[in-house]
Order: C-alpha cells, then structure tokens, then sequence
C-alpha cells in the first residue's frame, strides 16, 4: 500500500457513513436496514487540506468553515480527481477563504 501525500490547499473527498429514514439526493451506496425501517448509505463531502502535520494528520475545510483532524491513511479519504474538481467545483471551499 503507497502512503499518499497532500498538500496545504489541495482538494479531497471524504466518503461518510449515514443512516437516515430518507436518504437524500447525494446518496450513494444505499442498503436497507435488516428490519426495513432506516437506511444505510455513503456521502461524499468536498473538503480542502488546510494543513499537514508532521505526524500524518491532516487539517481539512468544509465549504461552510468547519474544520476537521484526519489521519492522511484514513480509508474514507482520498485526492479528488481532476473531473470532481470541475463538476463539483462549487462544493469544495474556496482556496480564499483558507489560511493558507
């Protein structure tokens, strides 16, 4: 397994895990619960690196300025390829609105 790196103002996608009654229209991967009552189902969200740390820990912005600590070999997170960027480009923060 290759340890993948990120840069300060890079975009990611992190893929969380939900349960709901009513999946919404960004939903993907959707299962029913054993007794049929709620969902299962994953969500993308489109974060930006807003900084690295030495001990793989990343900091990450939402579009709204939450921001989170991950570990960079977290399985839920990877880079945003090229065609997310541009169809998704609204989701991800704006590099201005980042301390980089």
């Amino acid at each position: 397994m290759t340890k993948q790196t990120y840069q300060p103002g890079q975009p990611v996608v992190y893929r969380v895990l939900k349960h709901s009654q009513r999946p919404g229209p960004r939903a993907h991967d959707i299962f029913p619960a054993p007794m049929g009552e709620t969902y299962r189902y994953q969500v993308d969200k489109f974060w930006v690196v807003e900084a690295v740390h030495d001990d793989g820990t990343l900091v990450v912005r939402t579009r709204r300025g939450k921001v989170h600590q991950l570990h960079s070999a977290d399985p839920n997170l990877r880079h945003a390829t090229w065609w997310e960027v541009w169809w998704y480009g609204a989701r991800f923060p704006q590099l201005s609105q980042l301390n980089v």
